[in-house]
């Protein structure tokens, strides 16, 4: 029997140590601080994102097919090896590498976390419990990154190395969390060629997972136009403040004060992931037409150039985002056939990359 309160707090402690990078979310500083350029950092981002784009798919129709509890242990063993690499490394050879394996580490967790959860609650009839442990989950990851921002003075002072060795602990400890949790078959015993009951080959588990997917996004139209318009709201939401972190210090902004605000509009998505289950009534077609009406309204807020008016749309776009992001994610795991669920989630992280790619420098221009 499925003991789904201690499952499920695996889960959120995964979630902690995931969401709580030292390095990883200072790697940008700190390879500045080391004498790397801008336009190697570029590099090794662009690295990271064609990586990510390659393998979103691969690494959801592996975890579907070997188990996500198995896809979450190596997606942390993929971030361990990644910091391992910043350590040791002193050039863009070890560089490079290092952010594929951060890119892996990220593909490997993408839509195993939540399709495990999902299928864990419905194990024990608790489906419709979900939304509950999405918001939490989404405040609890909101809440480790926020921190983790807030931390960069403390990366660069303990210096690259000290600093990506917490990250590799840290990564160890999700590794084991990830191993003591208990998986969730998304799918029943099929038949092999000899007509017998077992497992089919990798191939074929392979093969047919992705088989299957393809064709329910085929047929499914709703869920393809879900995907697609969660992906819009959250990518201009996401690029607003990426691009806000830029622009305030150049507005007026004291630098000291730049880690609090950063803090202060993340912690406006754990506030929308909170705002879910009070909101439970409302409609998707009502979230979707709110959540992308109001980041538009933030985005051009953000555009004013008056630095109080900026940091509070930023705050209020990633409620947006977070709130709708957390609906959708719900509405998507009711929806998908549970032996391609991490799969599908797959295809929606992917979505969202393709349209960060193409919104980029539109957005970019717009913050210019």
């Amino acid at each position: 029997m499925l003991k789904i309160k201690s499952q499920i707090r695996k889960l959120y402690l995964h979630t902690a140590c995931m969401s709580f990078q030292l390095a990883g979310a200072s790697w940008v500083a700190l390879l500045s601080a080391r004498g790397f350029s801008l336009v190697q950092i570029g590099l090794a981002e662009s690295v990271f994102h064609i990586t990510s784009l390659l393998f979103e798919i691969p690494s959801g129709v592996i975890a579907d097919s070997f188990g996500r509890k198995r896809a979450m242990a190596m997606g942390r063993c993929m971030t361990v090896l990644s910091a391992f690499l910043m350590i040791v490394s002193d050039s863009m050879a070890g560089v490079l590498p290092a952010m594929v394996f951060s890119a892996l580490g990220y593909n490997f967790d993408s839509g195993s976390r939540e399709a495990l959860a999902y299928e864990s609650l419905k194990e024990v009839g608790k489906e419709r419990e979900y939304d509950r442990y999405c918001a939490v989950d989404t405040v609890i990851w909101r809440i480790g990154g926020a921190l983790a921002t807030l931390c960069a003075g403390l990366a660069l002072f303990l210096g690259y190395r000290k600093a990506y060795l917490a990250d590799v602990v840290l990564g160890i400890a999700g590794v084991g969390i990830a191993l003591l949790l208990k998986e969730v078959p998304g799918r029943e015993q099929t038949k092999d060629r000899s007509g017998k009951k077992g497992q089919p080959s990798a191939a074929a588990r392979v093969f047919s997972c992705l088989k299957e997917s393809m064709l329910f996004l085929k047929e499914n139209k709703k869920a393809v136009q879900t995907i697609f318009q969660n992906a819009g709201v959250g990518a201009v939401a996401t690029l607003m403040l990426f691009f806000l972190q830029a622009r305030l210090p150049q507005q007026g902004l004291p630098e000291p004060a730049l880690g609090p605000v950063l803090f202060f509009m993340g912690m406006g998505g754990a506030a929308g992931a909170a705002l879910v289950v009070k909101a439970g009534d409302l409609s998707y077609k009502k979230a979707f037409g709110l959540c992308a009406a109001g980041v538009g309204f933030c985005l051009c807020v953000s555009l004013t150039g008056w630095v109080p008016a900026m940091i509070f749309a930023g705050f209020f776009a990633a409620v947006l985002d977070d709130f709708l992001e957390v609906r959708t994610d719900v509405l998507l795991n009711g929806m998908v056939p549970s032996g391609q669920r991490s799969t599908l989630m797959s295809v929606s992280s992917l979505c969202f990359s393709v349209i960060m790619i193409v919104l980029s420098p539109l957005l970019g221009a717009l913050f210019s």
